[in-house]
């Protein structure tokens, strides 16, 4: 890890000008500091990969620092080095999570002996995390299709590349696998894969989510906090539903693009990164840019290369491969998976399936879960398909007013209801008052605040 990044934190400054000098030699980067308190403050502003703390420091001890480093960032390498050091010392370090623990006068050598080692240990339990991440990947692309033919060639022809990535794509159609599988078959496979929802995020959240910020910055910021493009240095970041970030987020993202470079916010230190972008969406971006909700600039800069996943019933010869996959995913270990009756999957393959591949395995874990059949009935599927329809109807209803605030809700529906009993009375205001309930004066005022026109 010639890229990494050292912290020393010593009183002394021969001490600290001596390990800076030797450890920048073998091509690491280097911070110092003369104090726990000034060590603390550059660990808030700096991704930091091992410390060189010593015990006795001014203002405030060695080992209270060794517990707040550790608080802050639990897998960072720390090891003490001290010139009044005792077994019990290093023994109540080690307890406390210190990797080693040095003598002073120092060995230079072997300084550079433990500074390899913890960050050989660091880079070991980094490639655990990530062999953990893809063994529980939820998981994987599944279907034999042209459309997946193409998809599969796509992200072969692309993954190498450092080229941005626009993926396009209903809701459920598996958007972020695709990412994930471009992401492992990049040169960036060892690095971290980091993804950002901006739909789920509130917009006075996105910026500091993105870009991090310093303590202080807005209220509530009590620390300094590295966002998610400092996170997915030397990796990729996947900003999935790119087209709900608000103007001012789109503005920040497409200058990071321009120049690799950003501040945080309430910061002036430059930060650089390097980061492979990938977005997704399910909305039309090209509408997107002509209403003027999304930046066109911005829109070009992302979509270098395009890939469209398709719903799932434009690539119906994957729903029985898809279905063997869910039923053996959901099966609990020991048991032989359910089946599906011949006629039971056609009707499978004949339903739109709007929720695409996600809807698809709840339904089968539904399936697997409470039915008791070896091989499900089309009786059964008629009846779990029923439920889905009217779950899907209830849903459908909500989601139509669900970005709105709750007066704005209450409005739409209670325009949008007015306007059907008008329609079904022949806007007679008197029979639709008192269908609706209300004195028809009351809905005379409702139809001018909502500005509802009555045929003549």
């Amino acid at each position: 890890m010639n890229d990494a990044h050292i912290l020393v934190i010593d009183d002394e400054e021969n001490i600290r000008l001596a390990l800076e000098d030797i450890l920048t030699d073998e091509g690491y980067t280097v911070f110092t500091a003369e104090d726990g308190i000034e060590g603390l403050r550059l660990m808030d502003r700096y991704p930091v990969d091992v410390v060189l703390l010593d015990l006795w420091l001014p203002h405030r001890g060695g080992m209270e620092i060794l517990e707040e480093l550790r608080a802050k960032d639990p897998s960072v390498e720390i090891v003490i080095i001290s010139g009044h050091g005792t077994i019990e010392t290093a023994v109540r370090a080690v307890k406390q999570g210190a990797f080693d623990f040095l003598e002073k006068p120092l060995s230079l050598e072997k300084v550079l002996t433990v500074v390899r080692n913890a960050l050989r240990l660091r880079e070991l339990q980094n490639e655990n995390t990530r062999l953990r991440q893809r063994l529980y990947q939820e998981d994987e692309m599944i279907g034999t299709s042209p459309a997946m033919q193409v998809i599969r060639e796509r992200i072969a022809q692309s993954a190498a590349s450092d080229s941005r990535i626009l993926i396009l794509g209903e809701n459920g159609t598996g958007k972020e696998l695709v990412a994930r599988e471009i992401h492992r078959r990049s040169r960036r496979a060892s690095g971290p894969f980091v993804e950002v929802n901006c739909a789920a995020i509130p917009d006075t959240l996105l910026e500091s989510e993105l870009f991090g910020h310093e303590k202080g910055a807005f209220t509530g910021a009590l620390s300094s906090r590295r966002g998610k493009f400092e996170l997915a240095h030397n990796g990729t970041l996947f900003l999935d539903e790119v087209a709900d970030m608000s103007l001012s987020a789109q503005a920040k993202v497409l200058r990071v693009l321009q120049e690799l470079q950003f501040t945080r916010i309430g910061g002036e230190r430059v930060i650089t990164v390097d980061v492979r972008l990938i977005a997704a969406t399910n909305k039309d971006l090209e509408g997107e840019v002509k209403s003027g909700r999304f930046r066109e600039d911005l829109y070009y800069r992302l979509n270098v290369i395009p890939i469209y996943v398709p719903p799932l019933r434009e690539r119906v010869e994957d729903i029985p491969t898809l279905i063997d996959y869910f039923l053996k995913k959901f099966t609990p270990p020991g048991e032989t998976p359910k089946r599906i009756s011949r006629e039971g999957l056609t009707m499978l393959k004949e339903y739109p399936w709007p929720g695409n591949i996600r809807e698809l395995k709840n339904f089968v874990e539904r399936l697997c879960i409470l039915s008791d059949e070896a091989e499900i009935s089309p009786e059964t599927i008629k009846e779990f398909l029923g439920e889905a329809l009217h779950a899907r109807t209830h849903s459908t209803v909500l989601d139509e007013y669900s970005h709105l605030p709750l007066g704005e809700a209450r409005d739409a529906f209670e325009k949008r209801l007015i306007e059907k009993k008008l329609e079904e009375h022949d806007y007679n205001i008197s029979r639709t008052a008192a269908s609706l309930g209300i004195y028809p004066s009351n809905l005379h005022s409702k139809i001018k605040k909502f500005g509802i026109k009555i045929p003549k």
